[in-house]
Order: C-alpha cells, then sequence, then structure tokens
C-alpha cells in the first residue's frame, strides 16, 4: 500500500463527467458507467453530478443514471477527437461549474487527456480507480497497479480530483433524476492537428466496449480458420480479437490485437482460443473479470492465469459450444 499524506476537510462534492460517444454520437456503455460512479459519490456527500457530452444524439439518456445537468455541445470541431481543444473544453465546464472532482472513463482518449487536465485544472489525478473515493479526515481511492497484479492505496493531496475509473468495475446502476438539459456552442480555436482519414474497426461490438470478448491465435492455424472465432462471438454477443503473432503475421488487422503492446481488454468475460499465454498478452487481459482459455498444450501458461480450462482441440471444442450456446438461446428466448 502507498500513501501520500494530507488531511482534508469532508465537503460536497460538485462533480463533473466527460460522458464520451461513438462514432454515431450515441453515448459509450463507459458513459453509464461513470455516471453511475458519480451518481453515488454524489448522494453519500452531498452535491451535484454535471455531465459534459460533445455532439451526443441521446445525452438525455443520463438523466437514467443520476446526472443532474446535462451539457451537451453541438460544435462541429469537436465530432473527432483532438485532446487539445477536448481538454480545454472540458476545463471551461469544470470551471465554470465549480467542479472539485471530474470523472473519466479508462478509454484511450480519456487517457490521453486526463494528464493534460490535471496541470490545466491542477489538480490529484489518479487512474485504473477500481473503488468509491473516501470523504473524511482523509481522502482516498484504490487503483489497479503492476497490471493488475496488485491494489494499491492513494491519499489525495489537492482540493481538485480526476479520477479515471477502470472499466467494469462499478457497474451499470440506474437512479432516474430530472435533469437539466444545455446545449452549448464553445469558442474554439482552428486546430493545429488535421484528421486525414479515420479507419474503424468492423467489428459489431467493438473490443473497446465488449463485456464479452473471443480471442483467437496461432492455435487456430491460420485466418480460414477464423469463423470459430466470429460465430462464438456472434452466439454470445461478443467483440472478436487476436493475440499479437496473429496480427504480425497479417491474418487479422492490428486494431483486434489486444495485450500489453496492443488494446487492454477489462470484459466481464475473455475467451481465449489456442492462445499460450505470453506475459505480454497475460498482462494487457488480466483485469477481465472472468477468463477462460481453450488450448490442446495443458502447460500452457495462459491456464495458471485462467479461471477455467479446456484441454482439448478448439476445431472440436469450439463447434460444440457454439451448438450448445444455441441450445440454451433458443430454450431461454
Amino acid at each position: 500500500l502507498i500513501y501520500y499524506t494530507t488531511k482534508l476537510k469532508h465537503y460536497n462534492m460538485e462533480i463533473l463527467i466527460f460522458a464520451e460517444t461513438d462514432d454515431k454520437g450515441n453515448l459509450k456503455k463507459d458513459a453509464y458507467e461513470i455516471a453511475s460512479y458519480a451518481s453515488e459519490i454524489s448522494s453519500e456527500n452531498g452535491g451535484n453530478v454535471n455531465a459534459l457530452c460533445f455532439n451526443a444524439s441521446n445525452a438525455e439518456s443520463l438523466s437514467n443514471y443520476g446526472v443532474d445537468k446535462i451539457i451537451n455541445s453541438k460544435n462541429e470541431e469537436l465530432k473527432n477527437f483532438d485532446p487539445s481543444n477536448y481538454s480545454k473544453c472540458i476545463t471551461e465546464v469544470f470551471n465554470n461549474e465549480e467542479c472539485n472532482l471530474l470523472v473519466l472513463s479508462s478509454s484511450s482518449n480519456s487517457k490521453h487527456i486526463g494528464g493534460i487536465l490535471s496541470v490545466l485544472i491542477d489538480a490529484s489525478y489518479v487512474t485504473n480507480v477500481i473503488s468509491k473515493l473516501t470523504n473524511g479526515e482523509k481522502m482516498t481511492v484504490v487503483r489497479n497497479t503492476f497490471t493488475n497484479k496488485a491494489f494499491e492505496t492513494v491519499e489525495i493531496i489537492k482540493n481538485k480530483i480526476i479520477l479515471a475509473i477502470s472499466k467494469n468495475s462499478f457497474g451499470l446502476k440506474e437512479k432516474p433524476v430530472k435533469s437539466e438539459v444545455v446545449e452549448i456552442n464553445f469558442n474554439i480555436p482552428e486546430s493545429r492537428n488535421k484528421v486525414k482519414s479515420i479507419d474503424r474497426a468492423t467489428n459489431k461490438v467493438t473490443i473497446a466496449d465488449a463485456d464479452i470478448v473471443v480471442s483467437g491465435g496461432r492455435g487456430l492455424k491460420g485466418p480460414e480458420n477464423w469463423h470459430l472465432v466470429e460465430n462464438l462471438a456472434e452466439v454470445l454477443g461478443g467483440a472478436t480479437a487476436c493475440s499479437k503473432p496473429v496480427s504480425d503475421l497479417g491474418w487479422r488487422p492490428h486494431g483486434e490485437h489486444v495485450g500489453q503492446t496492443g488494446k487492454p481488454v477489462s470484459s466481464n468475460l475473455y475467451i481465449a482460443i489456442g492462445i499460450s499465454g505470453a506475459i505480454q498478452h497475460l498482462a494487457g487481459v488480466n483485469s477481465s473479470k472472468v477468463k477462460v482459455v481453450i488450448n490442446t498444450d495443458p502447460e500452457a501458461p495462459f491456464f495458471k492465469a485462467a479461471d477455467y480450462g479446456i484441454v482439448g482441440d478448439a476445431f472440436e471444442v469450439v463447434p460444440k459450444l457454439i451448438d450448445k450456446l444455441k441450445e440454451f438461446k433458443a430454450v431461454n428466448d
């Protein structure tokens, strides 16, 4: 446990959340999770929950998760991520609403701007948060550390705070309230960055937003067998992913590569098919709540980290698993 000592008096929490949207303008699941988190903090400590969205088509839906005031910008300049403009707009609203707590998700965009915001706001910044913020003689929060192998208790040293909530660590908790909805237009200078093109993942469900991720490795022997991963992901309503060697071989796009050197995964269920479990891969998926591995090698490192393991040939196991899941869904639909 690491402690940063200070003593802060109990005070109401005026909270701002930055609620991110997808490329279609719909709020991401993470937006509702951090709204639920902020609402819980507000209930225990007093104060209001404010939300800032950029071009959200369904901003008012945040009222179902305890948000008192929803601020939605219609600036066209904010449709594409720009760390400088995003940070300045968030800081402006944070100061105008006289907030002392900013809650972010753990998306790649929020991670990008978190450090910038901590300087602009002059705030303590804690990432990978997995607990509620305690507000008493000392203010502390618990976070994941060492690639999710340990917990760290951090004591806040400043009156202004930025917390980035680890994905799926808090869940969605509905709390319908009557929200004030405000549209705002920021005065945004011309960006120093020009977006030439954007390549988006073709998955029906993105890795970042998925509760379930099905991932394949070299054990599938070639891209022509990837239908096993895709079919299992489809029946589960999950996203597809792959290990680094698979993307390096060109079997799958690099956007599907998960692990410490790829995209981190914090899903509720992670299924690894034909992946041995190199340390870099395990480090990137370790925060998933339930990990299942299917591999012919009983000595594969992944079995030591998995919650459930199946020693068997994926070409026999996966089709049977898909059939059983379809039968289960047919009975329960």
